[in-house]
């Protein structure tokens, strides 16, 4: 995993480099990182033109050095003060944006590069609010960034994805021991969960309460989602809903009453190590105070979605500590949760919802959060815009589900659970992508992770 820090935290790092005496050195591994990068967006370095724009502090510092490593090997790299740089740059095959780093605030009206000519940003594109994402009108836009020892917050959210371009990550041998969150990738610890050779179809059952009349289609996404994510057995039901509105699907169906839903599911969650409840469910007054009985009386890992976490009140705290139960709520459920306006500081906000009701947040979005209290914090990254369609969330809770119903801790199964569902998307066709395209896809992104994890043991 990579880990993610405050500018304050990096500032502190950097005083550190030069109480220590190692500022030069950092500055040179740092310098050279960059160029590997120039380079292959150059396509070599011998004979290609570079302008680099630095600024007064270390970001400049970084630029100033890569053009002298860049010339010695027979680059043509121009260095220009930001105080000196035109509005228009003349023609080159790469500009380096060294202007700016992480402690930048104000305004800042970067030059603007030659038609067609790409854009290297070293550590942040300057003009972007490294503790926000926040980018002021002039800000580079970048085809790339290369950031150095953790990624910076702004760098994921608001603004700063649409200027960073693709990120390149470069810890130059630096271990960060307290981060403020980790971006979660491959090497998710205690992800694996094969399939014991004693197993049967009960060992990983899972219960989703999902549905209503004539809005059976999230609940059998759900349930796709959970099947293909490793749950042996799905059983499905919603109050109101005959068991053949589901149409043909791979899950045993109920009818449930209108009425009673803990009572009439009991005992079939005995027999289930998980369950998800409020795919499409509605919000009917009588229905909520049933799911609310519901989540709190059943002793189950539980995945809270959708309708679902409208039964519950974000100021109380109904969970408790020991409770492996997931809330999955996108911006617009998170606001009505806690009670006020969302979207300034999305790991704040989840850390605020985890904290009030003793839950895991698995919080959706362009960068999905996980929170929960006493753990650090855990980022998605994986996603692409693709998954912007209609039922992809369903599909997602139904992923999460089976893998608490393989025995996977909340907050892993959440990780887990919406990385291979990020991959399954960016894997996906650019064009077209359809919610029940993603189970098959996720099935093969679980299979390549198990294989990843067997290899690095």
């Amino acid at each position: 995993m990579q880990p993610v820090c405050t500018p304050a935290a990096l500032a502190d790092f950097d005083r550190e480099l030069i109480v220590a005496e190692q500022l030069e050195s950092f500055i040179e591994r740092a310098a050279q990182a960059a160029l590997a990068v120039a380079r292959e967006m150059m396509g070599g370095l011998y004979g290609r033109r570079m302008l680099i724009i630095a600024g007064p502090g270390h970001n400049g510092d970084d630029g100033r050095r890569l053009a002298l490593i860049a010339r010695r090997r027979g680059a043509q790299a121009v260095v220009i003060d930001v105080r000196d740089a035109p509005r228009s740059l003349p023609t080159a095959d790469l500009v380096v944006d060294a202007a700016f780093g992480t402690g930048f605030h104000g305004n800042y009206a970067a030059p603007l590069p030659a038609p067609g000519t790409k854009v290297l940003s070293i550590d942040i594109p300057s003009g972007v609010n490294a503790a926000t994402g926040e980018a002021c009108e002039g800000a580079v836009i970048a085809d790339r960034t290369i950031t150095f020892v953790a990624h910076k917050p702004g760098l994921l959210f608001r603004d700063g994805p649409s200027h960073a371009g693709a990120i390149i990550f470069a810890d130059l041998g630096v271990t960060i021991a307290d981060p403020m969150a980790w971006i979660v990738e491959e090497d998710l610890p205690g992800s694996h969960s094969p399939r014991p050779r004693t197993a049967h179809k009960w060992r990983r059952a899972l219960f989703v309460v999902a549905g209503s009349p004539g809005m059976t289609g999230a609940a059998t996404l759900c349930a796709l989602g959970a099947m293909r994510a490793g749950a042996s057995m799905v059983r499905i039901g919603a109050p109101g809903v005959a068991a053949s509105d589901y149409g043909p699907i791979e899950a045993v169906a109920h009818a449930l009453p209108t009425q009673g839903l803990y009572r009439a599911i009991e005992d079939e969650l005995h027999r289930c190590s998980a369950l998800i409840v409020g795919p499409g469910l509605g919000r009917s007054p009588h229905l909520l105070a049933d799911v609310r009985e519901l989540l709190l009386k059943t002793t189950l890992p539980v995945v809270i979605d959708a309708d679902a976490l409208y039964a519950l009140d974000g100021n109380t705290v109904p969970f408790a500590g020991d409770r492996e139960v997931v809330m999955t709520p996108h911006e617009g459920e998170l606001a009505h949760l806690l009670g006020h306006s969302v979207g300034a500081d999305p790991l704040g906000e989840a850390a605020e919802l985890a904290r009030r009701s003793g839950a895991t947040v698995l919080r959706k979005g362009p960068v999905t959060v996980i929170a929960r209290s006493g753990i650090t914090p855990l980022l998605i990254t994986s996603g692409t815009s693709a998954l912007a369609t209609a039922g992809t969330g369903d599909v997602l809770s139904g992923v999460v589900g089976a893998l608490m119903a393989r025995g996977l801790d909340s907050v892993t199964a959440s990780a887990l659970g919406a990385y291979v569902h990020g991959r399954a998307g960016a894997n996906a066709p650019m064009e077209g992508l359809i919610a029940s395209d993603l189970p098959p896809l996720i099935a093969n992104e679980l299979a390549e992770h198990s294989r990843h994890q067997i290899r690095d043991r």
